[in-house]
């Protein structure tokens, strides 16, 4: 491979195409193989790892337990992407597009599936009837969570493919999404300027899908590009991250589901509200 590069009249997929993650991208849906999905003993079953988009919706879901809401009692499943559990058959039944996270209801007399955090969320919380915010801000906190749903790509898959997993170095694509994503944040900073949450005085789904991508980016911990991408000049963003951060319901929700880091923040699997205390990897180890 080389930046000098033409387009075959017809695209074929090499396998061997180098990069981080390349064993699991495959040009066709479907399963690969057998596997049923565990069930526990909760209303929701959550098959997740925790990226970004796994910690939104163990977040929210440790937020409905904090504020009271016991009916959201969950399993959380660990789902290894790095060794294809999301193209096991089971997981492939409740999200077709085999992706993380993917949520089973079974509060109600038939299952529900749900796939696409953002859907999880929007689920949950209208379920619930929290983190919605007040209802005349509901169209403007649907707009951010929408933004977050169509801006983060370009985070994950444009900038951190293309500047901390490409299999080289290439000036173009980093340029091409750096400017995106500090446009991104800019876009964040200033809307955060005269407000303590993206909408309204109080906490919403909105908050809870961005700051896993955007709130960790300027804490440094998304792809280690903190210094690179100036993240400590969108002070608002900084301030509003740090403060949902500190939370305790986020913290937990972090540790959710999380196969790396340091032990002590990793409960791959969560089923009681203990666990935190007493399954994280440091105490199994």
């Amino acid at each position: 491979m080389s930046e000098d590069y033409t387009p075959p009249r017809v695209w074929t997929w090499e396998q061997d195409n180098g990069g981080a993650f390349a064993s699991i991208n495959r040009p066709i849906a479907g399963a690969t193989h057998d596997k049923e999905l565990p069930v526990g003993k909760h209303p929701f079953q959550l098959y997740s790892l925790a990226t970004p988009n796994g910690q939104k919706v163990t977040i929210l879901l440790e937020e409905l337990l904090a504020a009271g809401f016991s009916g959201a009692e969950y399993d959380a499943w660990l789902i290894r992407i790095n060794e294809g559990d999301q193209f096991g058959s089971g997981f492939v039944e409740v999200n077709p597009n085999s992706k993380i996270p993917a949520l089973l209801d079974l509060s109600g007399e038939k299952p529900v599936r749900v796939f696409e955090s953002g859907a999880i969320l929007l689920h949950l919380a209208e379920k619930f009837g929290a983190f919605l915010g007040a209802p005349e801000n509901r169209a403007e906190m649907l707009s951010w969570l929408f933004w977050q749903m169509g801006s983060a790509p370009y985070l994950g898959g444009g900038f951190g493919h293309f500047y901390a997993y490409a299999p080289y170095k290439m000036q173009y694509p980093i340029d091409r999404f750096t400017m995106e994503v500090k446009r991104q944040l800019d876009v964040l900073d200033r809307h955060l300027a005269d407000k303590p949450f993206m909408v309204g005085d109080s906490l919403t789904i909105a908050d809870i899908a961005i700051w896993p991508w955007y709130g960790r980016t300027v804490q440094g911990g998304s792809y280690d590009a903190g210094e690179f991408l100036d993240v400590q000049s969108y002070k608002n963003v900084v301030r509003w991250a740090d403060e949902i951060g500190a939370r305790p319901a986020v913290q937990r929700g972090r540790m959710v589901n999380k196969a790396f880091g340091e032990p002590h923040e990793q409960l791959h699997e969560r089923h009681d509200a203990s666990d935190f205390e007493t399954r994280t990897q440091d105490k199994i180890g």
